[in-house]
């Protein structure tokens, strides 16, 4: 077998260490000038009350070093990590997952300290999910606390996890795309300009964000951006800092509004018998055919994830843009313990490679892994709502995986008949025949059923 090495575009910012990918494994080498952190990781990750917040690792031992033919390996010491199914990024989660993940770092932080270390920032692209498990992967961001230290990650902290939180719950923005468009978050002196004069009544708020913004552009003017330069910070006040921040956003609740979807698996155009038609075919398939890596396109609250699941498939990472159905997809994988990854995606404006050299953070495509794709009801949001060329949008859909089922709507579902009332029937092109010539193109065409009185129609394909 050929080995490959792949040093990991996002970790070039570590002094001490770098994270490769070798033969599908995930590495992370420590420098000579990161021993003393290496040494004090180790020991951290045999303390259950640390370990239990971090990604799986341990030490590459010299047998497995030699055999891995890394480059000036007497200068080196290798950790191993558990491979995350999916990486998926801050600007992809609900509003749960994100405070899910801001309680889990805060928790990490304040026992770190305890055991006389800390974390020297606080991104929330250091966290990761198992499916609805927050998971810590940064581990060489630990390093041995010092007496007295101020908390360096505090404006990190704030912009990559608090401030989009308090957007969301106190303003009723969504933080998503302002997020995606700014790697580091949401900017503290621009959330400041948003917040209402009742806000500052907020400890947490007033602190962390009124206060932090205030000194930050006084300490500019003055040309020196050392805040806390001959000051001291004692641990126990240090640790009451991140407690009252974790009490604060436990009680965060996103201000919610209506959305057009986020109630459509309640309310949609299915009687009984046809969506008991749809949920025949969908688990037959399924029953007949395991998957490791299934993808649901507009998977609103993950009721065909969890289908698929249930039929004995290992993993479903559902993407739909309603983020109040996303929200409670999350929170329903979380409560039932679902191997289930729902995020925040627009198909039309995915995200995309940014960051340093565009690769700091990997586009939707780069990530993409999946042996099964189901785009259930999803084409003509695309075709229909977007106008994006039908055959465009069965190109796409196909390349994700080998396999899968795809819904056709037709243009007489009332569905469809209600996108078209105001801007009229401009789809010429939009009809099952072409629809089936496009996908046969592409695919082979192994089973079709039409599922409701409209003539809504599934295919399963494969290539």
């Amino acid at each position: 077998m050929t080995r490959k090495l792949i040093f990991d575009d996002g970790s070039f910012r570590d002094p001490d260490a770098r994270v490769v990918h070798y033969n599908d494994t995930i590495y992370r080498i420590v420098y000579h000038n990161g021993f003393k952190k290496f040494d004090l990781i180790k020991k951290l990750l045999k303390d259950e009350a640390i370990s239990k917040y971090l990604i799986e690792t341990k030490e590459v031992d010299q047998q497995e070093l030699d055999s891995l033919e890394f480059e000036n390996q007497k200068d080196i010491k290798v950790f191993k990590h558990k491979k995350v199914d999916f990486i998926s990024y801050p600007y992809e989660w609900s509003f749960h997952r994100l405070k899910d993940a801001a309680l889990h770092h805060l928790n990490l932080h304040i026992s770190l300290l305890k055991k006389d270390a800390t974390l020297i920032d606080a991104y929330s692209y250091n966290i990761q999910f198992n499916n609805y498990s927050p998971i810590f992967i940064d581990l060489t961001s630990i390093k041995e606390y010092s007496e007295g230290e101020f908390w360096s990650g505090h404006k990190q902290f704030c912009e990559s996890f608090l401030n989009p939180l308090v957007l969301k719950s106190k303003l009723g923005i969504n933080f998503n795309n302002w997020f995606k468009g700014n790697l580091e978050g949401i900017d503290t002196g621009e959330l400041s300009k948003l917040l209402k004069f009742r806000h500052i009544f907020s400890w947490n708020i007033f602190y962390n964000i009124f206060l932090l913004n205030y000194f930050e552009k006084k300490y500019k003017k003055k040309g020196n951006l050392n805040i806390t330069k001959n000051k001291k910070l004692k641990k126990n006040y240090y640790i009451s800092i991140l407690t009252n921040l974790k009490s604060f956003i436990t009680n965060l609740k996103p201000k919610k509004e209506s959305t057009v979807w986020g109630e459509y698996s309640r309310d949609n155009t299915y009687n009984d018998e046809e969506k008991k038609n749809k949920y025949e075919f969908i688990s037959s398939y399924f029953n007949k055919t395991k998957f490791n890596r299934v993808l649901d396109l507009g998977c609103n609250n993950g009721e065909y994830s969890k289908l698929a699941i249930q039929s004995g498939c290992k993993g479903v990472v559902g993407l739909d843009y309603d983020l109040n159905a996303i929200d409670e997809a999350y929170l329903i994988s979380k409560k039932e313990r679902l191997n289930f990854l729902p995020l925040y995606f627009d198909v039309s404006n995915p995200s995309s490679n940014i960051g340093w050299h565009q690769k700091e953070r990997k586009g939707f495509m780069e990530r993409v892994n999946f042996d099964f794709v189901l785009a259930l009801a999803f084409e003509h949001h695309l075709a229909i709502a977007k106008n994006i060329p039908l055959e465009d949008v069965i190109n796409w859909i196909t390349s994700l995986a080998s396999k899968g089922i795809i819904e056709f709507v037709p243009k007489n579902d009332v569905t469809i008949q209600s996108m078209i009332k105001l801007k009229g029937d401009i789809f010429p092109n939009y009809n099952l025949e072409n629809f089936k010539n496009f996908l046969s193109k592409k695919t082979k065409i192994t089973s079709e059923k039409i599922v409701s009185k409209s003539g809504r129609t599934l295919f399963s394909f494969e290539k």
